[in-house]
């Protein structure tokens, strides 16, 4: 099949789409598209996940405006079906890979998802098929990685037997649908032609900007948008511990210098997680020679990011220490374990970092967290003989809580916010001894 046929079935909505990877990516770009029309087959290597979609169940816990129900109804009409078997995509004409691209402590990229699933893609598709991975990737990957690939398990050749581009997903837990219908897209093909097929398909569900470009691009555009993102985080973060240590107030410091025009300084914060900031500013970095390009400031914003978890073991030392308690043999409760408010994703969260180190201090640690299953309780039941809490995530439920009842319900009030849930002033006038990421003691 030509790029010409493909995109005559695109538009008359008769393309059959394979999706590959059912999570917080594939599965809401499946939905839009079996919404649109199309007969979508996803594939994903978790059986219970697969059960899950097939009986129209939402397997994302979190707020995800429309997308239960959305799922619901394609699943229903049996225009979204989900299998185990990658022989059941053999009949796409187009195939999108949304697999997870981690990078290891090392900050290398590990490839093995990705590998995994383009070996067995390419094992299953047919002659002409379209392919578009729109996992987040290193600048190269696509032509050093995931085409040789596909070549040597489809025996065909790229832009005669198959075609391949990339169109790197821009969506965010609470927001997934949202922003695949809203956020450009950067459609990186390995040949022109590629690229115009691609703007063809995502314009049905895309009413961004949607920009042509080549699969080198669309790898660098992505992962500096991250890296960008991930360095003026750092910024604000530094700033946030000037701010303790002379005493100000980071917040204050934050909305005056917005007022000027072409300034945008971003919230301090407790830490930075998710599955993308903190590894897109290494996958950019991935493969530049330190003699060409001698890095700085990434891995300086990831120095400064990763560090405000266990700054936040310091603030509540510092808290506790007023209060003549020590942290070891304390009860501290942590309130919130995902990365991002409103949501039950875990991936690399600050939480994971802070928890651990609290243990080894000697901290008996209870967590709580509305959205994530192993955590989720009645706050009140586990806020009880509770000598300290630290707020890691701004979940809309604890913006809500009553901090007189709060203090009632603990031994010791300690509260450490790493998340500016609460006014420094308030909790102090009620007794707290209260710490907050850029809130120095004299402001």
């Amino acid at each position: 099949m030509t790029l010409n046929e493909q995109q005559a079935k695109i538009e008359d909505r008769k393309a059959v789409i394979g999706v590959v990877g059912l999570g917080y990516v594939g599965l809401p770009v499946a939905c839009k598209f079996a919404e649109a029309g199309f007969r979508v087959i996803g594939v994903d290597i978790k059986a219970e996940r697969v059960a899950q979609i097939n009986a129209g169940e939402n397997p994302i816990e979190g707020r995800e405006p429309g997308l239960a129900d959305l799922l619901k109804q394609v699943a229903k009409s049996d225009q979204f079906n989900a299998t185990l078997d990658y022989a059941d995509i053999s009949e796409a004409d187009v195939i999108l890979i949304s697999v997870e691209t981690p990078v290891g402590k090392d900050h290398e990229p590990n490839f093995d998802a990705l590998g995994a699933a383009s070996t067995s893609t390419g094992r299953s598709m047919k002659e002409g098929t379209l392919v578009i991975v729109e996992s987040t990737v290193a600048p190269g990957t696509m032509d050093g990685v995931v085409m040789p690939l596909l070549e040597e398990a489809s025996g065909s050749m790229l832009n005669a037997g198959f075609f391949l581009g990339h169109c790197p997903e821009r969506v965010m837990p609470g927001r997934l649908l949202a922003n695949i219908e809203k956020m450009p897209r950067v459609c990186g093909g390995s040949s022109p032609e590629t690229a115009e097929t691609m703007m063809a398909l995502y314009k049905i569900i895309v009413r961004g900007d949607l920009d042509p470009t080549d699969c080198l691009t669309a790898e660098l555009v992505k992962t500096t948008e991250n890296a960008y993102r991930d360095v003026n985080i750092g910024f604000a973060n530094e700033v946030a511990l000037i701010c303790e240590a002379v005493g100000g107030d980071v917040r204050q410091v934050k909305d005056l210098v917005n007022k000027v025009p072409y300034r945008q300084m971003l919230d301090a914060g407790a830490g930075v997680g998710g599955h993308c900031i903190p590894k897109d500013p290494w996958l950019l970095a991935y493969g530049a020679s330190d003699e060409k390009a001698p890095l700085r400031i990434i891995p300086a914003a990831r120095a400064i990011n990763d560090f405000m978890p266990l700054h936040m073991v310091a603030l509540l030392q510092d808290a506790m220490e007023s209060a003549g308690k020590d942290v070891s043999g304390s009860r501290i409760l942590v309130m919130g374990y995902s990365y991002l408010q409103d949501s039950d994703d875990t991936r690399n969260s600050p939480s994971a970092v802070l928890v651990p180190r609290l243990q080894e201090l000697g901290a008996d640690v209870v967590i709580h967290d509305p959205y994530v299953p192993e955590y989720q309780s009645d706050l009140w039941n586990v806020a009880t003989e509770i000598d300290a809490v630290i707020i890691m995530v701004r979940h809309s439920q604890y913006l809500e809580i009553d901090l007189a009842k709060l203090k009632s319900s603990m031994t010791a009030p300690v509260l450490v916010d790493g998340r500016a849930v609460f006014d420094a002033e308030k909790a102090e006038a009620l007794g707290f001894e209260y710490r907050g990421v850029g809130q120095g003691k004299a402001a």
